[in-house]
């Protein structure tokens, strides 16, 4: 197989990771239907909301996406810019943007890795050999991780649409 149609299939598959097609609930399957009620309810023995959770898994796939493209790049302090103050809380304009906010970065992200002048394999400038490849495999990763937490507390809630099966 020459190198190019191997490209081709690796952006695919990173463009399906994105999307979370194959064994990863998908974000708007998982959002789907959310009661504004709920937005701001930490269940118990739980420390966050499900906006909470949906701002951090927003704003840790914004970083990661400024860190591809932004050459001024700089890291934002671990955990305190990654997740809303604990006692913070969401107006149902709040809830929205940050599902409008997850969703144009997923676009311009999928948008990046479609682009077959995107070179996903050259090390991104000033860092230390990463690649497009990793990072999208990081979002990937994150996201299909805090995208299950966010149903698995949709079920703990009672929140889940009947239209849902749970899986």
């Amino acid at each position: 197989m020459d190198a190019m149609v191997d490209l081709d299939i690796l952006r695919m598959q990173l463009v399906e990771l994105i999307d979370a097609r194959g064994a990863h609930m998908p974000f708007d399957a998982a959002v789907a239907d959310f009661p504004a009620d709920g937005m701001n309810v930490v269940v118990p023995n739980g420390v966050y909301t499900p906006w909470h959770l949906l701002e951090h898994i927003r704003f840790a796939q914004a970083d990661i996406l400024d860190y591809i493209r932004n050459r001024s790049y700089l890291e934002p302090t671990w955990p305190d810019n990654y997740w809303p103050a604990r006692d913070a809380q969401a107006t149902a304009a709040d809830f929205a943007a940050t599902i409008d906010g997850y969703r144009a970065d997923r676009t311009a992200l999928r948008e990046l890795v479609a682009d077959p002048s995107t070179d996903l394999l050259a090390p991104i400038p000033g860092t230390p050999g990463h690649t497009i490849v990793r990072q999208v495999r990081i979002v990937g990763a994150h996201n299909a991780y805090h995208i299950g937490e966010f149903a698995i507390l949709r079920q703990v809630m009672g929140t889940w649409p009947a239209s849902q099966d749970g899986g």
